[in-house]
């Protein structure tokens, strides 16, 4: 039924997300000393880890600057972090010079218009349940879960299962 996502999926050798949205709820709670609270789902950072241990690496390109986000992508092993990203097709170019890739070898993974730069490039576009209408209709998998409540572990093991690595996955937690 997703034949065409299917393989671009198959193909992806690196993987971006947005934060806001995708990797959290997009709620910003402000505490009293005026610092910003985000949540992420673990489960959500379990698909991640699934993803590099197959062999495909992740990354962040987010417009937003904040410390939280450069520390769950250390405990994460997320090494390409680009923060306070407006221009991000920009920063999707510097990443893909950097990593050496082509962009049909990328996926991406965000909810709102500021994405549809990157999302209109990859290979293979995702977005969460909670995205944008224009966003949605734009890329090639939607998860049925929402950012920040598992719709990236879904876009993960929609990778893994494409590839053929989602059985492995699983498998080291039943050995």
């Amino acid at each position: 039924m997703h034949t065409e996502a299917h393989a671009r999926a198959a193909r992806v050798k690196l993987m971006i997300f947005d934060v806001d949205g995708v990797l959290t709820d997009g709620g910003l709670h402000f505490g009293a000393e005026g610092e910003v609270i985000k949540r992420f789902n673990v489960q959500d950072g379990l698909g991640i880890r699934l993803l590099q241990e197959s062999g495909v690496a992740t990354a962040i390109i987010t417009a937003r600057q904040s410390a939280i986000v450069a520390r769950r992508a250390s405990e994460l092993g997320i090494h390409h972090v680009q923060q306070g990203v407006h221009d991000k097709r920009a920063a999707f170019e510097q990443l893909l010079a950097k990593a050496g890739l082509d962009a049909q070898q990328c996926g991406f993974a965000g909810d709102d218009l500021i994405d549809l730069p990157v999302l209109t490039r990859v290979g293979f576009a995702a977005s969460v349940a909670n995205g944008r209408p224009e966003v949605r209709e734009r890329v090639h998998f939607v998860a049925s879960a929402s950012g920040g409540s598992g719709g990236v572990r879904e876009i993960c093991e929609f990778i893994l299962r494409a590839q053929g690595n989602y059985d492995a996955a699983v498998a080291q937690f039943l050995s």
